[in-house]
């Protein structure tokens, strides 16, 4: 089996469209720790790394704090789990179906906020010079 391909930070911020500075705070935070790290000291991420903060950027701007999405990424890890046992698992799905309905509501929400801004701005391009 190869070794995964390992990201610099740099890579890795342009992957996900997450600033630097952003990925740093998550790692600090323990949401998204490197999975290592070069002989400088480098953080170094793997396609897993980039997936979790990919999942972090779609739920931030839904209002999830950081311990529901610690919670979220550990109830995704639980299902991935193949050891994990039924009980653990039922309390996964639970948890996602909960998440799953915040999200289609929040989606809801900004599909309102975004009609509501075309509007605008077709009135306002009514009234603007070309």
């Amino acid at each position: 089996m190869s070794e995964p391909e390992l990201l610099q930070i740099g890579e890795v911020s342009a992957r996900t469209e997450l600033s630097i500075k952003t990925i740093r705070h998550y790692d600090d935070v323990g949401l998204v720790v490197p999975s290592a790290r070069s002989a400088g000291g480098f953080r170094l991420y793997t396609g897993d790394d980039v997936a979790r903060l990919i999942a972090i950027r779609r739920m931030k701007p839904l209002g999830f704090s950081l311990q529901e999405m610690r919670d979220l990424l550990a109830a995704l890890h639980t299902l991935d789990d193949a050891g994990a046992d039924a009980a653990e698992r039922a309390r996964a799905v639970d948890y996602l179906a909960k998440c799953h309905r915040r999200a289609a509501e929040a989606q809801a929400t900004l599909a309102k906020h975004l009609g509501y801004a075309r509007e605008l701005t077709e009135q306002l391009a009514r009234h603007t010079p070309r």
